[in-house]
């Protein structure tokens, strides 16, 4: 579980990121989960981008993203959710305590 301070250095760093994953009409599926968490082991922190022709919500999608990837929601903004998972082998990020 991330802490405040983590969230906000996190968000800092997520922040000249582009979304380079895109959730749309056809919603969360294995595939987009297993290709997001093998992106997470190399990059550790990446924003996905929810499509306006999305016909889940934005809610149910994070939900579904966090809990197939065993990841870290660090903020939900908009159309825009931002997603840390420590990598096992590429580790870069250090986070605050």
């Amino acid at each position: 579980m991330l802490t405040g301070k983590q969230k906000r250095y996190l968000r800092s760093k997520a922040h000249h990121l582009t979304p380079i994953f895109q959730v749309g009409k056809g919603g969360v599926n294995e595939n987009m989960i297993k290709q997001i968490d093998e992106a997470l082991e190399k990059r550790e922190l990446l924003k996905v981008s929810i499509l306006q022709n999305c016909d889940v919500e934005r809610e149910t999608v994070s939900a579904e993203l966090v809990e197939g990837t065993k990841a870290e929601l660090v903020q939900n903004i908009g159309n825009i959710i931002i997603l840390y998972k420590e990598s096992k082998e590429n580790k870069e990020i250090i986070l605050p305590v």
